[in-house]
């Protein structure tokens, strides 16, 4: 394991945050958000701030860019130096012109951060009509070198498209050319690889790196996948409720780690060791594909379209008790192979046999008597759970449909909150009042209440953080144990597949490229595309429930390739 080991001492102070207190503005009596927070990141060097959500990590970068919300979070303590600037003695209008010329910021989601109606370059080029007098020749050009600097293709086409005709490692790639195109003294990357696959995150941290070395850019880097901060940061500093409790060059942090929560952080991280082959509780499978195909276009009303072979050849089976995992890049037909057997879309030829249904060409109303044999637990569990319904109504609405009584089916929700962990008297909350890990639990809970055959999990965990993520897994392994359910889940992190996968489909391109037990193929990969995969997982190489390198992986000291 190689580890980034330059020396920042004689490099100039960039970011300096003293003493920093952040309160609810509405109540000054509630615990601070965050409590005597202390960094310090010098010209070139990338710190990773690290912790579990809700520890204040974002709350201290928007803190940094003055982007706290008004009457809902104010400063209330500390101060933030920009280089000579104080940050926090600046008014609206200087901060806007700071923004962007000495402090710039990478969001996690960029379908959000950018404006869906307007050209990307335009976007782009807005950057610099705010803030210099290029002229709109002289702006374009930048703008285009900029994306040629980011590793954008075919830049002349991509600066006309809109955000949404763009993949989501293009839209991160614009994000961080607009982040750059001034050249800021800091760049704050907030969680920008979080729901990438494993393949265009590595592109996308290669890419930070470059131009952080072409500029000097001092870089403070928030997420909570320590595979990621093995593999870019200098210094890590670890939150736990709003303060900093450890701080380490990144060597120190991962192999002398002081502190019982970094050290619970650390333990947390998934590795690629596969779990142990378990037996079918029965032989009869729970799930049956047979060369399913999925096809888009080809049709259109003036002219024809490209078609596009979204899922091809398609072929397995799950057994009860056993757990399938669908792993590849985006766009490689894993979610599309989930959706028609759900039959949220239609297959356009093939067999899906649920519980020894044929439900692949039933209608609408025909499939309806069998769909609490089969239930999804999908990525965003806050967009799957009505926000207007409490928690009691999601979890009994599907049992009254099938004919359970009103009585019965709210006594069978505290039965399934006391075994997603959660409190019975939390059955008249909304979503909104649960974190995200307890949301999803209630995701779960949800589908498990229909007692199903088959549990289909679509990145169920890929939005949570790696300890949330840990007892989520454990979760998942629990019902699954106790009720004999066959489960298909959906991954792009070939680390989680480890961890819950009897077996593992790699795919791409909507093509089956390898498949066998998880053992196999995790640990012994034979295609070139599984191989890539394997190679690009965050943190390969590092052991980090006991803190050292692999074996065989090379535990030396240089600069990270």
């Amino acid at each position: 394991m190689q580890f980034k080991s330059k020396d920042f001492t004689n490099a100039e102070q960039v970011l300096t945050i003293r003493n920093l207190t952040v309160s609810l503005g509405a109540n000054l009596r509630a615990e601070p958000v965050l409590r005597g927070v202390d960094i310090d990141i010098r010209a070139g060097e990338t710190l990773c701030l690290v912790g579990e959500s809700g520890s204040g990590k974002s709350v201290t970068s928007l803190a940094t860019m003055g982007l706290l919300p008004k009457n809902a979070l104010e400063i209330t303590g500390g101060r933030i130096d920009l280089k000579e600037v104080e940050i926090t003695a600046a008014n609206a209008s200087q901060m806007r012109d700071l923004r962007a010329k000495r402090v710039a910021m990478i969001f996690q989601e960029p379908m959000t951060a950018l404006n869906p109606v307007l050209r990307v370059g335009e976007q782009i080029e807005e950057v610099l009509n705010m803030h210099t007098d290029l002229s709109g020749a002289e702006a374009k050009a930048r703008t285009l070198d900029i994306m040629e600097q980011v590793h954008l293709p075919d830049v002349n086409r991509i600066y006309s498209a809109f955000p949404h005709q763009l993949s989501g490692g293009q839209r991160q790639r614009i994000m961080i050319a607009m982040a750059l195109v001034l050249d800021p003294d800091l760049l704050i990357a907030d969680e920008p690889t979080t729901a990438l696959d494993v393949t265009t995150q590595q592109q996308i941290l290669k890419l930070i790196a470059e131009m952080q070395e072409r500029h000097g850019t001092a870089v403070l880097f928030i997420t909570h996948d320590m595979g990621v901060v093995a593999e870019i940061a200098d210094t890590v500093c670890v939150m736990q409720k709003g303060q900093i409790v450890e701080r380490a060059p990144i060597q120190q942090l991962l192999t002398t780690p002081q502190e019982d929560y970094t050290r619970k952080l650390l333990r947390a991280v998934p590795n690629l060791a596969p779990r142990p082959a378990r037996p079918p509780v029965s032989e009869a499978p729970v799930l049956t594909v047979s060369d399913l195909k999925k096809t888009y276009g080809g049709g259109g009303f003036l002219r024809k379209r490209d078609e596009v072979q979204a899922a091809q050849n398609v072929n397995f089976a799950i057994s009860p008790g056993q757990t399938l995992g669908i792993v590849g890049e985006s766009g490689s037909g894993k979610s599309t192979v989930a959706r028609c057997i759900m039959r949220l879309i239609d297959p356009t030829n093939g067999s899906v046999r649920v519980a020894n249904t044929e439900v692949a060409d039933l209608s609408r109303r025909q499939l309806q008597p069998h769909r609490k044999h089969f239930q999804i637990v999908f990525q965003d569990p806050y967009r799957s759970l009505n926000p207007r319904w409490t928690v009691a109504r999601s979890l009994c609405e599907g049992p009254i449909n099938f004919g359970t009584s009103k009585d019965e089916a709210m006594a069978h929700a505290g039965e399934l909150m006391e075994l997603v962990d959660l409190p019975r008297n939390a059955l008249d909350r909304y979503p909104h009042q649960f974190s995200g890990g307890q949301r999803q639990r209630i995701a779960i809970a949800r589908a498990v209440a229909m007692r199903p055959n088959l549990l289909v999990a679509d990145e169920a965990v890929s939005a949570l953080d790696v300890s949330v993520q840990a007892q989520v897994l454990e979760l998942l392994d629990d019902v699954q144990a106790r009720f004999g359910i066959g489960m298909l889940f959906i991954t792009h992190d070939l680390r989680v597949a480890a961890q819950i996968c009897d077996d593992v489909i790699v795919m791409q391109r909507g093509y089956v490229v390898e498949q066998g037990p998880a053992a196999s193929v995790l640990a012994n990969p034979a295609h070139e595309y599984t191989q890539s995969l394997i190679e690009a997982a965050p943190g390969r190489n590092w052991d980090f429930a006991n803190f050292r390198a692999l074996e065989g992986a090379a535990h030396q000291t240089g600069d990270h390739a």
